[in-house]
């Protein structure tokens, strides 16, 4: 009942996200508030929950060279979108939650499986922080550029991707070693890191200017606090 609860609030924290952005009136300066806020918040997942366990335990050349293969993969898959493909509304940030979102909710699945209710609190709180403020930003500057609803239907149609991987990995990676479980984290943290260098922190900038900083900070303690409830 848990896991179903939890994989729920978290894609429904996208959806709404994206409805806020598509639909409701966020000023620039907003948008790029909420936007650091969520890069402080994945600063200190990416970090401390997605890479950190695994260099603790596993291999430390396998961790990093895993999360360089994730920075690798989502560094080229937005040249792409920007450079090839032409998009520069929001696509971004749509890969970012995809990408570092699939592994992380993978994790998440497998995360939830006995676990204690302020373990849960922390990694919801953590992916919640992020996944709002970016859903909100990224579908904004789509809908900008492209049809509204079609926007929305694709921001649903990531929140059913990552919720069916959260599920994936509550079910079916169960029995799985740690060890491996580690690297996918790991993956997912370096994509996190080159997303907060290529998408996050350049758009809370460019929009909020230097309350963005503060924004950051922000995020990051709030991110920081929940994860002391697992400590």
């Amino acid at each position: 009942m848990m896991t179903s609860i939890v994989i729920l609030v978290v894609s429904i924290a996208l959806i709404a996200g994206a409805v806020w952005g598509i639909f409701g009136n966020i000023s620039k300066k907003t948008e790029g508030f909420l936007v650091a806020l969520a890069g402080g918040a994945l600063l200190v997942s990416a970090l401390l929950e997605l890479i950190q366990p695994a260099l603790k335990s596993n291999s430390i050349f396998i961790t990093l060279t895993t999360v360089f293969i994730g920075a690798i993969i989502f560094t080229g898959l937005d040249y792409l979108i920007k450079q090839k493909w032409g998009n520069n509304s929001g696509g971004g940030l749509l890969a970012a939650i995809t990408l570092d979102g699939i592994p992380e909710n993978l994790a998440l699945g497998v995360a939830l499986i006995g676990a204690s209710p302020l373990s849960v609190a922390a990694l919801t709180g953590s992916i919640l922080l992020s996944n709002l403020p970016e859903a909100a930003g990224g579908a904004k500057e789509m809908a900008q550029n492209h049809n509204k609803i079609k926007v929305l239907f694709i921001w649903v149609g990531t929140a059913v991707i990552l919720a069916a991987a959260a599920l994936v990995g509550h079910y079916l990676l169960a029995d799985v070693e740690q060890e491996y479980l580690k690297y996918i984290k790991s993956f997912a943290g370096g994509a996190v890191i080159a997303s907060l260098s290529l998408e996050v922190f350049p758009t809370s900038f460019k929009k909020d200017r230097y309350w963005s900083g503060i924004a950051t900070t922000i995020g990051l303690i709030l991110a920081l606090f929940l994860h002391t409830l697992d400590a």
